[in-house]
């Protein structure tokens, strides 16, 4: 299920990298270290992204219906030289315009694999959206940028992770989602600066049966409150929980094993 219509998703991945290449003509330091992706540079992570555009668009492209090696997707691997911020950018550029296009094409009912339950193109505009958002978010860490994403996208992420969390403990039994199982407690995340209209506080509660939510504001083991921008990072570990603008009231040490453990591997 999404929350959000499909054009509306293809308009957020066109915006997200618009303003991703933003950072790549900011000046900043290819190659710098990501600080929340300490294992890449800068330049990596825009590569990453790309290699991820071009992947998805090959897979919605042909209605793929198995995995596909993201190699085989043409212009997969980037510029050659490294440093360049020029090429970067006009490869991301070109990579995000044309997974929009084959997405806008295929419509959000097309039949296309993926690695989750779903398996059309709605879930991969989403995925996308989220993956990019996030992604900006570590860009715009490394270079010292500010950064703003739009309430519902930003809600929507929190509830597309949620799902994640809830498939891989199924999928992945030996994973480390699978200590997520906590009858009795639960995780309230409250977005301080949410229009009403948005309903941006969700309760997470951990059953043996694996990890459900609902919409609300409702008392819980542990609460995690600030701006929603904010909890969206921290839910996703590219925020500390003492930031400042973030409040944890009641069992912190619940939150922690949570952002431990709601994880892929």
């Amino acid at each position: 299920m999404t929350s959000l219509a499909h054009d509306r998703y293809c308009d957020e991945i066109a915006q997200q990298i618009r303003e991703f290449r933003a950072v790549v003509t900011s000046g900043a330091d290819l190659s710098a270290t990501v600080p929340t992706c300490p294992e890449w540079s800068l330049e990596d992570l825009v590569r990453h992204t790309g290699r991820a555009l071009r992947w998805v668009e090959l897979l919605v492209r042909t209605r793929a219906q198995e995995n596909v090696p993201g190699e085989q997707a043409p212009g997969y691997a980037g510029p050659g030289a490294r440093g360049d911020a020029a090429a970067l950018d006009a490869w991301l550029e070109e990579s995000g315009a044309a997974l929009v296009d084959a997405l806008r094409e295929a419509g959000p009912d097309a039949k296309v694999w993926s690695w989750a339950g779903r398996h059309d193109a709605a879930f991969w505009a989403r995925r996308m959206t989220h993956e990019i958002t996030v992604h900006r978010a570590d860009a715009a860490l490394a270079a010292g940028l500010p950064y703003r994403v739009a309430a519902d996208v930003a809600a929507d992420a929190i509830e597309e992770w949620l799902e994640i969390v809830r498939f891989v403990q199924r999928a992945l039994p030996d994973g480390p989602a699978r200590e997520l199982r906590r009858p009795g407690h639960s995780i309230h995340l409250h977005a301080t600066d949410a229009a009403p209209g948005l309903d941006a506080e969700w309760l997470i509660e951990l059953p043996e049966e694996g990890v459900v939510w609902r919409r609300g504001h409702e008392k819980a083991t542990v609460a995690l409150r600030g701006p929603l921008t904010s909890v969206l990072l921290a839910f996703y570990r590219r925020l500390p929980l003492d930031a400042p603008e973030l409040e944890v009231l009641g069992e912190r040490e619940l939150l922690d094993f949570w952002l431990e453990r709601a994880t892929f591997g």
